[in-house]
């Protein structure tokens, strides 16, 4: 049995509580000595197996023409106004000196020379794309090798370079490319220290207890520096994607404090019965383990679900975030029980500061601080649950109607790629966006390179370079480089329109189905279109393709599982449903936010932008697995009610007035953590954390103080309602029962 086994694992713990700590003080240091010695960089690849752009890649790869490689590009404009690097020698000669300068830093293959180009004539670097046709802004393009041989250190030498030739030359010196994509770290782990302190407030607040409030951080932090040292040493043996960190962070820290909160919870209400420290923890991880048991499971299998889009960077992340969530699950009954055992009879009361406070308000204040959290229903829940019970056909009704209202934008969803002009202006790549499409057009921001095998036929680079030239969307094509071992071609097109522009994935379908088969013919030649457009294009059409499979897998294995941890056909029934208009209503107002601006200057966000299409089934899986955590917390009291009482609707004001406050708290500290990721930089962690944030928020309100009650309500003993052969087919022992409770309970009501 689950119990019993946590049981024992929480007692044990507890009654060897430095063992415990010690243990994993030494797995986190392995963990980060492992991560130094055996990690890697994570990758920026974002093309799949059988799509478009990955035969490009693969072509380009094949050609060795370094286009598979890291880039950045230095922009740069005379500080005189009037001067161009057309007439002014000294721009001239500023533009020669950067370039040979950039050329020598570690690792740097080579650039392009638009300097050179000057000395043969304005009209080849214009054609070239190095020089703007007013001769004002000049481009000097530096190609890296692949990621994996390059580090942090090569973006900090290219920086360092820029600091310094800004200072000696007459030039304005801005910066940008892929190779800031990958290192950069503008927020330096801000995000994450905002929500740990937002996390700790909260806590402070629901415990009135320094010491309860410090336990959930403390392992959350264990088990993050455990996750993320983890996902370094995968890194080291394939590519994680650059987002993974982040998003396991983010996910990490907030399971982790929500997990620890209900344990803590439950450890507070055994030792208000009485109980002593160790068995208190045992009993709490025998009670609470076992929703976190199954909560954590079902965020790991939901996301791990990822891997049937096909796509290994979405099947590498998922696995990544998978293994933070699980490192987490585990120290909720290992470390935390440790902590509750160190900490002894001190959390069965407040701190200095909690006593104080409860001076404040003497009565309502001291039973909102009851430290046995759930030993009682709070009154103001009790009588809310109670209001939503008398009236439960006008609150179901209203409360769907505003979720199915704030679906709606979902209607307008585009997916596309936001490029850096989304960025903040205070950052050096989002003036080095500018600053080149003022100058050359948006296009140039967002190349495409297509890779092209004229198989023994002459001509056919001739009639594509021709035809691309020619089509509407295409602005310039620089010039061909063809491998002469393999006879690979490569081709950058530069569109008329910026990457995150619809009219730019038209162009990209156009060239595919229009302009190079034209161009090629009925021969053995073939030519395919790459680039971080055309990758990400194709991303979302496979990621919109798999979505509904993806969709129907996860809400049957959702609605199999609870069906057997609580014996009922409706109940998982609704829970699914219920989810569904939670993440619905999180994708409508991230439409609005993202699409349409309706707020976006709140996170920062100075334009409106497409959402990254792989983040809608990324949050799927994730928001997913993360409300089940509450339904199966909320239902397990419930349904503990019922056992003991037979009577729904005592089991429905009990069960969710008892979890209210600790769900609210919960919810909160997610809600925080998430929202800390929201106001960052990168619009691709925006989406993530207001993603995220939402969802939680409208799950936890909406949906599980009211929707919840008004609906088990109207369905009655239907709630409970199982057929008797498939009762006879279900395995028994349910998650959601407290066995460990059985000496508190009366043996009356039904149990069906």
């Amino acid at each position: 049995m689950l119990s019993t086994a946590l049981l024992r694992l929480g007692t044990s713990a507890a009654r060897r509580p430095w063992r415990v700590i010690a243990a994993w003080l030494v797995a986190a240091t392995l963990a980060v000595l492992a991560a130094v010695a055996f990690g890697g960089p994570n990758a920026d690849s974002m093309t799949a197996p059988g799509l478009d752009s990955g035969r490009a890649a693969q072509l380009i790869e094949r050609a060795g023409t370094g286009q598979e490689g890291m880039t950045a590009q230095v922009v740069v404009t005379p500080l005189d106004g009037a001067a161009t690097f057309f007439d002014d020698d000294g721009a001239r000669a500023a533009l020669s000196r950067l370039q040979s300068e950039v050329r020598r830093l570690p690792h740097v293959l080579g650039t392009s020379d638009p300097a050179g180009a000057l000395d043969a004539g304005g009209d080849t670097t214009v054609r070239g794309g190095l020089v703007s046709a007013d001769g004002r802004i000049a481009v000097v393009r530096v190609q890296y090798p692949d990621q994996n041989r390059l580090s942090a250190e090569d973006l900090d030498a290219l920086v360092d370079l820029g600091d310094r030739l800004r200072a000696e030359l007459p030039l304005r010196v801005e910066m940008g490319g892929s190779l800031f994509y990958a290192f950069s770290d503008p927020d330096g782990g801000a995000s994450e220290l905002i929500g740990i302190l937002a996390a700790a407030a909260i806590l402070f607040l629901a415990f009135g207890s320094l010491v309860a409030a410090a336990l959930p951080i403390g392992m959350a932090v264990f088990g993050l520096t455990v996750g993320v040292a983890t996902m370094t040493v995968l890194a080291g043996v394939t590519d994680v994607p650059a987002f993974a960190p982040v998003l396991g962070s983010m996910v990490g820290l907030g399971v982790g404090i929500d997990y620890a909160l209900f344990v803590l919870a439950r450890h507070r209400e055994y030792l208000a019965r009485g109980l002593g420290p160790r068995e208190a923890a045992g009993r709490a991880v025998a009670a609470a383990g076992r929703p976190v048991v199954f909560a954590g499971g079902t965020v790991v299998v939901s996301i791990l679900g990822l891997a049937v889009a096909n796509v290994p960077f979405m099947t590498v992340g998922g696995l990544a975030v998978s293994i933070v969530v699980l490192i987490m699950v585990v120290a909720s009954v290992t470390l935390l029980p440790a902590f509750l055992g160190a900490a002894g009879p001190r959390l069965a009361r407040p701190g200095r500061i909690g006593r104080a406070l409860r001076t404040v308000r003497p009565g309502r204040l001291a039973q909102r601080r009851d430290p046995a959290a759930g030993a009682a229903p709070a009154a103001g829940w009790h009588r809310w649950i109670g209001h939503v019970g008398r009236h439960p056909v006008p609150y179901a009704v209203g409360a769907a109607g505003l979720l199915l209202t704030a679906t709606l934008p979902v209607l307008g969803l585009r997916v596309g790629l936001p490029d850096d002009g989304s960025l903040p202006r205070s950052r050096t790549e989002r003036r080095a966006h500018d600053l080149v499409a003022e100058g050359f057009g948006p296009g140039i921001n967002g190349p495409l390179v297509i890779a092209a095998d004229p198989a023994g036929d002459p001509g056919v680079l001739d009639r594509l370079v021709a035809r691309v030239a020619a089509d509407p969307g295409i602005a310039s094509v620089a010039p061909t480089h063809i491998d002469r071992a393999t006879g690979i071609a490569t081709l950058v097109v530069f569109p008329t329109t910026s990457p995150q522009d619809r009219a730019t994935t038209d162009t990209i379908a156009r060239l595919r189905t229009d302009v190079l088969p034209a161009a090629i013919g009925h021969g053995p030649a073939r030519a395919h279109v790459g680039g971080a457009a055309a990758s990400l294009s194709d991303v979302g059409r496979r990621t919109s393709q798999r979505l509904p499979v993806f969709v129907a897998a996860v809400l049957a294995m959702s609605f199999l599982l609870l069906m057997l941890v609580f014996r009922s056909v409706l109940v998982p029934l609704k829970a699914v449903l219920l989810n569904l208009l939670s993440i619905g209503a999180a994708y409508g107002i991230m439409v609005a936010v993202f699409q349409w601006g309706w707020g976006s200057a709140l996170i920062g966000l100075e334009t409106t932008v497409p959402i990254v299409s792989f983040i809608p089934m990324f949050l799927f899986a994730i928001l997913f697995g993360l409300s089940m955590d509450y339904e199966v917390f909320l239902l397990s009291r419930i349904r503990e009610v019922y056992l003991r009482t037979g009577d729904n609707s005592t089991a429905i004001v009990e069960g969710v007035s008892r979890t209210a406050r600790i769900i609210t708290s919960a919810a909160l500290i997610m809600v925080a953590v998430f929202l800390s990721f929201a106001v960052t930089d990168d619009p691709s962690t925006k989406m993530f954390g207001l993603g995220l944030a939402t969802a939680i928020l409208v799950d936890a309100t909406v949906v599980r103080m009211v929707l919840v009650p008004a609906t088990m309500t109207l369905l009655g003993r239907a709630n409970w309602w199982l057929p008797k052969w498939l009762d006879r087919m279900l395995p028994r022992g349910p998650v959601g029962t407290d066995r460990t409770d059985d000496e508190h309970r009366p043996r009356t009501g039904p149990h069906p």
